[in-house]
């Protein structure tokens, strides 16, 4: 099986941040980081090259594939902000309504700018996915 690419590195997440090339990008992650401490009390940690992630679980896949993943995290890229909600969004209805603009794939939020999202709804999407995950690997540790 292949190794896994993304995985924590030690680089450091505040020279990465300082090093987003976008004033307003640099300024929305530090926003960011101060969200996701809120939602996970856990520290950002890089997670390849361009990910601050927060937390970890490791997945095992019918397939036989496993890793091991941040449980929330997100990256300032050029376009929009890619926002890591690792459970999905099938409970999240009424929350992606309050949230703000924003596109989403399966477990990704992508925000063209932070000032026209509701960074606590955010934060409490952030926090309902991390228990979400944490329940999903206890149970299957149960067993």
């Amino acid at each position: 099986m292949p190794e896994q690419k993304t995985k924590p590195t030690k680089v450091s997440v505040t020279r990465f941040i300082a090093s987003v090339p976008d004033e307003r990008r640099r300024a929305e992650a530090k926003q960011l980081l101060k969200v996701f401490k809120a939602a996970t009390g856990k520290r950002p940690v890089m997670w390849g090259p361009s990910i601050v992630g927060y937390g970890s679980y490791h997945y095992k896949y019918a397939s036989g594939h496993e890793g091991d993943c941040c449980l929330a995290g997100f990256s300032p890229r050029e376009a929009a902000i890619s926002v890591y909600i690792t459970a999905g969004f099938a409970r999240m209805g009424p929350l992606l309504q309050k949230l703000g603009r924003h596109k989403k794939a399966v477990g990704c939020l992508y925000i063209p700018r932070l000032d026209e999202v509701d960074l606590e709804v955010l934060e409490q999407m952030i926090r309902q996915s991390v228990a979400e995950v944490r329940e999903r690997v206890s149970t299957r540790s149960a067993r």
